[in-house]
């Protein structure tokens, strides 16, 4: 990539911290600490209500969450901990919507 900035050392930094970081709740925590039903669990992990059932059963009908599932529950629990903490533009640049991304990497196609 032609344009791509390269990164400082600081970033390098940052990457290696988010790499290492062993950032994760359980389904279970959440559910617990958070007033929500699996519909919620599953919007917020981009899973099905199957899959989000099947985190909380016993037996062969278990599954567990993925890593990733279980670093999305915590980050929205940072986020649901600190919202109003985080300035109102740095939220809408982390949590922009799809639409808002596509009409971002439209215009930077077309420049």
């Amino acid at each position: 990539m032609k344009n791509a900035r390269p990164l400082t050392e600081r970033e390098q930094q940052l990457i290696q911290l988010y790499a290492n970081c062993e950032l994760g709740m359980t389904p279970r925590q959440f559910y617990s600490k958070w007033q929500v039903n699996y519909e919620i669990l599953a919007l917020i992990c981009s899973r099905s209500l199957p899959t989000v059932q099947r985190w909380f059963r016993r037996g062969h009908n278990y599954r567990p969450p993925l890593t990733l599932d279980l670093r999305n529950l915590a980050l929205m629990d940072f986020l649901l901990e600190h919202f109003e903490q985080i300035p109102p533009n740095l939220l809408n640049k982390l949590c922009s919507s799809r639409q808002t991304q596509q009409d971002s990497q439209t215009t930077n196609s077309q420049s």
